[in-house]
């Protein structure tokens, strides 16, 4: 840090994710304040910010309404009252009738004429000048006055090199401004600037940050692919035994998707270096089955396969699904989650250990340090932004450098998946199964909830099955179960007549796995279950789903939800279920989940509505976010780092490394994923 600071104040920057000298520089504003001029007091607009300067001509404490300081400044042109409801002895000295006062702050119409409510207020001479720069106003955290802050920035700003790490040829092409020019006019703007463009950040001063953001994003993300292709792992090549044995026995054919994502995938692990590859696919496009045929693939080279996912019940259907599909070829998955019995888990172990199994499925209890693989030469992944960093790594270091195929039914739009995704492969299914229906969905009020019933009703009896699925509520386990619990009694008195099962998070895996046969066997007719069902569960008989409360889920859950219905022939439906009133965002929402089915328009719709945190799992994830950069709005400018990134690392090593060093110095290493 430049200058001495105090340790109390170094712990507040930590807050604010200030470590290094240079994370003062780009600590950038968030607004500011014009103090470079003067405003008349007859000229002033209500609800614009100004400055006014004048004489203290009447200064006295008001007690009704309630207490507060009350004074009159005037300048030559009329008289505005300040107000202060909070105060200290300090500012009625200031503030005294003969001071001659500047103040800053927001004019409305008060009870007395215009006034201003706690403005910004200081001694002004005769010769006092004016400020030569706008003023900024830095995010803070509590015990960090903004005084502080400026403090140390304009000292970073004065004292750090700030030279170009942009070659001058690109910087020209591009026709982006210096580096040290825009930083240091972020900082104290100039006061004929356009106030507008900086606060949109669409100044040339905020596109060069930008610029340089995305920059280093996209080179970090082509070293670590260009590290990948260093480091060895096995070559597991096609034998086409298991394989053929698996496709063989398939009740269906693949599609052409799945056939060429397969294809791209049996290539990379036949390769001498690491696979990381990320498969999308849309819900109920087949990914399991492509996932099946890389673990068989690696089996067939004689190395053991762990295969993850992030709730017991997906990570059970996956069990349940690979057994039957791999037992016929010789094959015994060992099922390992949290909730075993000891002694269940100490059997599972052993049997990873001593190599006898060959296909591991769990949870994150494939994560702990007891678990140790004898051969491991594949990590599958499914749902993979639902995990951290530091799990993924933990699995990939139970192996000397296995291969690694990430899943995600969640479809990541263009520009977060060049963004965030660079270092990978990305394979994507394009294509559904045939024979599936399309799904109607229809928007229903809670008013007419009685008439859901009858649809529910009517459906069962014809001999469809249904989903009720009940709402998060306030992201509490306790409270999504006991409205699961409720909104099952409630439905086993309206239908008398049905066979109606639950399944909730809180069921053992035992009562989890019999619920979930009963259903997909036809015992059950009715399912009511929170969001636990959001993937992995496959009942084609299954045709109407009802979301209780649709306009408290994201749009991500909505449409994996959705994607739980349509598996088979019969038409099918998704009512959607919501209260009033809602907010614009539930509303927005709802009206994209209405009118779009396909999943990557929705994504990239959910992109501009939340931000690519949510997206990511990144508070999961520990992938570092864009601080300034917008996926959404800074497509163009992403195209253009992604290119340059390439151009740096063949032309520019130097200036790549050093432009990686000041933007990525103080990060994880996530890469490593």
């Amino acid at each position: 840090m430049p200058l001495k600071i105090a340790t109390a104040t170094q712990s507040k920057f930590a807050k604010l994710g200030i470590h290094t000298p240079f994370d003062l520089v780009l600590h950038l504003p968030l607004r500011y304040e014009d103090e470079t001029r003067i405003t008349r007091i007859a000229d002033l607009k209500p609800g614009e910010a100004a400055q006014v300067e004048g004489e203290i001509i009447h200064s006295e404490v008001m007690y009704r309404p309630r207490r507060s300081l009350v004074c009159q400044l005037q300048d030559d042109s009329g008289i505005l009252y300040l107000r202060f409801l909070n105060f200290y002895p300090s500012q009625q000295k200031q503030l005294a009738v003969g001071k001659r006062i500047r103040a800053l702050g927001e004019p409305r119409m008060g009870f007395f004429g215009d006034e201003m409510v706690h403005p910004k207020c200081r001694s002004a001479g005769e010769a006092t000048p004016l400020k030569q720069a706008l003023t900024p106003i830095y995010p803070t955290t509590a015990g960090l006055p903004q005084a502080t802050l400026t403090k140390h920035i304009h000292a970073a700003l004065n004292e750090l090199p700030l030279d170009d790490t942009l070659p001058e040829a690109i910087k020209k092409r591009l026709h982006l401004p210096d580096f040290d020019a825009s930083v240091k006019l972020l900082h104290q703007p100039p006061p004929n600037i356009d106030e507008d463009t900086l606060l949109a950040r669409a100044h040339p001063a905020w596109m060069r940050i930008k610029f340089d953001e995305l920059l280093a994003q996209q080179l970090s993300m082509r070293v670590h692919y260009r590290e990948r292709s260093l480091r060895v792992a096995p070559k597991l090549g096609a034998h086409n035994k298991l394989t053929d044995g698996l496709l063989k026995d398939l009740p269906f054919a693949l599609t052409n998707a799945q056939k060429k994502v397969w294809h791209e995938i049996s290539n990379d692990l036949a390769r001498p270096h690491p696979m990381q590859r990320l498969l999308q696919g849309d819900v109920g496009s087949g990914k399991t089955v492509v996932a099946a045929l890389a673990a068989l693939q690696a089996i067939e080279n004689g190395f053991q396969v762990a295969f993850m996912a992030p709730t017991e019940i997906l990570a059970e259907q996956h069990y349940l699904k690979l057994r039957d599909w791999l037992k016929p070829l010789g094959i015994e998955p060992v099922w390992l989650s949290g909730s075993l019995k000891k002694k269940d888990k100490t059997a599972a172990a052993e049997r990873i250990a001593s190599g006898e199994t060959m296909l591991a499925i769990g949870t994150h209890a494939l994560f702990q340090t007891s678990v140790e693989f004898k051969k491991l030469g594949l990590v599958i992944v499914d749902e993979q932004h639902k995990f951290g960093v530091q799990q993924r790594l933990a699995l990939r270091g139970k192996g000397a450098e296995p291969h690694q195929l990430m899943m995600s039914a969640t479809p990541i739009p263009r520009t977060l998946a060049m963004s965030y995704y660079a270092d990978l492969d990305v394979s994507v299914i394009d294509e559904l199964p045939p024979g599936r229906t399309p799904i109607v969905t229809k928007l229903v009020s809670d008013a007419r909830r009685e008439e859901v019933f009858e649809r529910v009703r009517a459906a069962c009896l014809e001999g469809r099955q249904a989903y009720w699925v009940c709402p998060l509520i306030d992201e509490s386990e306790a409270l999504q179960l006991q409205t699961a619990l409720e909104t099952h009694a409630t439905l086993t008195h309206i239908f008398p007549e049905l066979r109606i099962g639950l399944a909730h998070g809180k069921l053992s895996s035992a009562e989890k796995a019999e619920t979930m046969a009963a259903f997909k066997a036809g015992e059950l007719q009715l399912l009511v279950a929170t969001t636990v069902i959001e993937v992995g569960v496959d009942v084609p008989n299954a045709s109407l789903m009802v979301i209780d409360h649709a306009e408290r889920m994201g749009l991500a859950q909505l449409h994996q939800l959705r994607g739980r219905v349509g598996r088979g022939a019969a038409e099918s439906m998704c009512v959607l279920l919501f209260q009033q009133p809602m907010s614009e965002l539930a509303r927005a929402r709802l009206k994209i989940i209405y009118e779009n089915t396909d999943g990557f328009e929705i994504a990239q719709q959910d992109l501009r509505l939340r931000g690519p945190g949510e997206l990511l799992g990144a508070r999961q994830s520990g992938v570092p976010m864009l601080r300034f950069a917008d996926l959404a709005e800074d497509d163009k400018l992403l195209n253009k780092a992604r290119d340059i990134a390439d151009e740096m690392l063949r032309d520019f090593p130097v200036e790549a490394q050093a432009h990686l060093q000041r933007w990525m110095a103080n990060e994880p290493d996530y890469l490593r994923t």
